[in-house]
């Protein structure tokens, strides 16, 4: 619900503006794009592995999809500090005002999603976790993978409306 209110103040903001400048994107976003998406694929990757009764297997790409998730998220704080050291802060304009308050509500759930695969990445190489406790695996990467989608969303409203 957040992003969708979100979303709506942007759609409404933008189309009022008569003071909108877009801003200059980091490049570093399409690394972040690439590091969420690969971290998607590779909890797929990994749940695929646990069906099949690999556990090594699935350690293995879980770990690899968190370690991608915290890049993503060093990604995003260093898109903020090249916007900030271009004279982009929040206060600059509405452009650059959304851009940081929905990347950072985006980057607090992923800390929070961070937290859950984290919390699976530590339970399953002590092998409390497996095929039997599947729901917090499952609702883990569910919740990675809205918030993968969501972030396509805001890199489509950034790139073509931003």
């Amino acid at each position: 619900m957040v992003f969708l209110a979100l979303l709506a103040a942007f759609v409404m903001r933008r189309v009022i503006a008569v003071d909108w400048v877009s801003m200059p994107k980091p490049h570093i976003l399409w690394w972040n794009t690439g590091a969420l998406v690969a971290s998607s694929a590779l909890l797929e990757k990994a749940r695929r592995q646990l069906r099949a009764a690999d556990r090594v297997g699935f350690n293995w790409w879980w770990t690899g999809a968190t370690v991608l998730g915290i890049l993503f998220l060093l990604g995003q704080a260093l898109a903020w500090r090249e916007l900030r050291n271009s004279g982009f802060f929040i206060a600059s304009n509405p452009a650059t005002s959304f851009f940081y308050i929905l990347t950072a509500t985006h980057a607090a759930h992923v800390l929070g999603a961070i937290a859950a695969v984290v919390y699976v990445d530590i339970e399953a190489l002590r092998f409390t976790l497996g095929p039997a406790k599947r729901t917090v695996i499952d609702a883990s990467a569910i919740f990675w993978h809205f918030l993968d989608g969501m972030w396509l969303c805001l890199m489509a409203l950034f790139y073509i409306w931003g």
